[in-house]
C-alpha cells in the first residue's frame, strides 16, 4: 500500500494528496497517517510545501466526511432504526443509544465533531451520528475543517520530522499506519465478542 499511496502522490501532487484524503474517509483501509506522513517526506524532501499540502488534505477530509454526512442526513433516525434493531450486535449498539446520541449531538454537536477529528477510530464516523442527527451543515463543514486542519499538522509535522531524522522513514510511517489498523480491528473484535444486549443485562440482575 505504501508505494502505491507514494506513487499516487508524486502523480498527482496536491491533488492526489486531496483525493486521497477524500477515498481515505470513504474507505478506511488507507489511512490518513499514511497519506498525509508521506506528504510530510515530500515536504521535508523539499518536492512539496507546507501551506498547499495542509490545505489539500484538509479540503480533502472534510469533502469525504461531508460525503458520509449526506448519506446519513437523508437517511434519518426512522430509516436506520429497522437496521440497527437487526444488526445490534454488529454494531455493538441499540436503538436506544443511537436516541440519546442524537440528542447529545443536537445539543453539543459541533465540539463532538471537532474533538472526534483526533480520535483515530471515530473521526471518520462520528460524520454518520452527525448527519442522521440533522446537524447544520455549515456547524458540521467549519468544525470538521478545523479539526481535521489541527490533525493533519501533527500528522505533517511528523512525517516531516521522520523524514529529517530517519533515512527509512517511510517504512516507518507504513508500519506505524498497519499497526494503528490492527488496533482498530482488534478493539472491534473485543467489542462484538464482549457486547450484550441491555435487556440480557437487566435479566442478569439479581433482584
Amino acid at each position: 500500500m505504501n508505494d502505491w499511496v507514494v506513487h499516487f502522490v508524486q502523480a498527482g501532487g496536491y491533488w492526489g494528496i486531496a483525493f486521497l484524503m477524500m477515498l481515505e474517509n470513504l474507505f478506511p483501509p488507507i489511512p490518513s497517517e499514511l497519506i498525509m506522513g508521506i506528504g510530510g517526506l515530500a515536504l521535508a524532501r523539499g518536492t512539496m510545501s507546507f501551506t498547499p499540502l495542509l490545505f489539500a488534505g484538509t479540503v480533502g477530509a472534510t469533502a469525504g466526511n461531508y460525503i458520509l454526512f449526506l448519506i446519513a442526513d437523508r437517511l434519518g433516525f426512522e430509516r436506520l432504526k429497522p437496521l440497527i434493531v437487526r444488526w445490534e450486535r454488529w454494531v455493538t449498539l441499540e436503538w436506544e443509544d443511537i436516541e440519546k446520541a442524537g440528542h447529545f449531538m443536537r445539543a453539543h454537536g459541533q465540539w463532538v465533531v471537532f474533538i472526534m477529528r483526533f480520535m483515530p477510530m471515530f473521526r471518520t464516523t462520528i460524520s454518520l451520528p452527525a448527519g442522521l442527527a440533522h446537524m447544520s451543515h455549515w456547524k458540521f463543514i467549519v468544525y470538521t475543517f478545523l479539526g481535521a486542519g489541527i490533525w493533519n499538522t501533527l500528522l505533517i509535522l511528523g512525517g516531516q520530522w521522520l523524514g529529517h531524522s530517519f533515512a527509512q522513514a517511510d517504512k516507518w510511517i507504513t508500519w506505524g499506519a498497519i499497526a494503528g489498523g490492527v488496533a482498530g480491528v482488534v478493539w472491534y473484535l473485543w467489542r462484538v465478542l464482549r457486547w450484550r444486549p441491555r435487556r440480557a443485562r437487566v435479566a442478569r440482575e439479581p433482584g
